[in-house]
């Protein structure tokens, strides 16, 4: 079993000594290592290249996250790939763990993880899922059976924690070129309609940093690119007769959007989403938000008040 680590890198010469440390440090190595450098304009690449040949070091124009990583699959020699964020970094034991569930069963074609989320500003790190809650969820299983019920109850990881047959990534279409924000979703629901069970580990394996600026998958956030993602997908959940499957999946999302909106006081951007999908929202809940945002002004100087609502209705997922 041989496993190729594939990082996208842009402007990250803050971090991408540690992230590549992270991968070195495993106590099951990677068999091969690629950076793909998204057309860096600060020392990315040098601190890449002062890794030597432990590492192999791609540049490309700045074409995106999804580019990046799908320069990196091609080059990959190894069966296996496994992603990771150029500044995030993963905790010594994720391949090990990986491959000892791959090789428990040889059915699966691709596993996750629990990780820490990072809070870099206060310097502080919390898990994703509660690890005991993802072992009663796994019972006495390594895997989950089905991926969209599984990120519902959060227990997926990300995309640092992913993977993946490599040949699984060239049947889904690997990752979408212009598809700017959650590409990574994208590309795991295709490759959910294809390969419903997931494995899945409940020990963290990977940390997720937040507050990086400028990172090269965290800067989109418009919700109109997250609609037509949802739009797209209901399509292709279609055609692939995977629409049950998918639209509970598409309705917590819509959910937690909704609700991250309302208490960042974005509340003029929630009207699109309802609107765009009354079929996926439940009616009662569909007809108290267009409500709520007939004027963005008055609602948010009656946020306390819609706190309580919140609660009431439960809009946070």
């Amino acid at each position: 079993m041989k496993i190729a680590a594939v990082i996208p890198a842009y402007n990250v010469g803050k971090y991408i000594g540690r992230t590549i440390e992270s991968v070195l440090a495993q106590t099951r190595p990677a068999d091969e290592i690629i950076v793909v450098d998204d057309g860096s304009t600060d020392d990315t690449a040098e601190k890449i290249e002062s890794f030597g040949d432990k590492v192999k070091l791609i540049r490309q124009q700045n074409a995106g996250a999804s580019v990046a990583r799908n320069t990196g699959i091609e080059a990959a020699t190894s069966e296996w790939i496994a992603l990771l964020d150029g500044d995030d970094e993963w905790l010594p034991h994720h391949l090990q763990n990986q491959e000892h569930i791959l090789k428990n069963n040889p059915d699966l074609h691709w596993s996750t993880a629990n990780f820490k989320f990072c809070y870099c500003a206060d310097k502080t790190q919390k898990n994703q899922s509660d690890p005991d809650a993802m072992r009663t969820a796994l019972s006495d299983k390594q895997y989950l059976e089905e991926y969209f019920q599984a990120f519902i109850n959060h227990t997926t990881g990300c995309t640092d924690t992913i993977i993946v047959k490599r040949q699984i990534l060239f049947e889904a279409g690997l990752f979408t070129p212009d598809q700017p924000m959650a590409n990574d979703l994208d590309m795991w629901w295709r490759i959910a309609y294809l390969c419903p069970r997931i494995g899945c580990s409940p020990e963290p394996a990977a940390i997720y940093h937040l507050h990086v600026a400028n990172s090269i998958t965290k800067v989109h956030k418009s919700p109109s690119i997250l609609a037509d993602l949802i739009e797209k997908h209901i399509q292709i959940a279609k055609d692939h007769n995977a629409y049950h499957r998918f639209r509970p999946c598409a309705e917590h999302l819509l959910r937690f959007w909704i609700h991250k909106y309302f208490f960042d006081e974005r509340i003029s951007e929630i009207r699109p989403l309802t609107d765009r999908f009354p079929h996926i929202l439940p009616l009662g809940y569909h007809t108290i938000l267009r409500i709520l945002t007939i004027s963005p002004r008055t609602t948010t100087a009656l946020m306390p008040t819609l706190q309580m609502i919140n609660r009431l209705l439960r809009l946070k997922v």
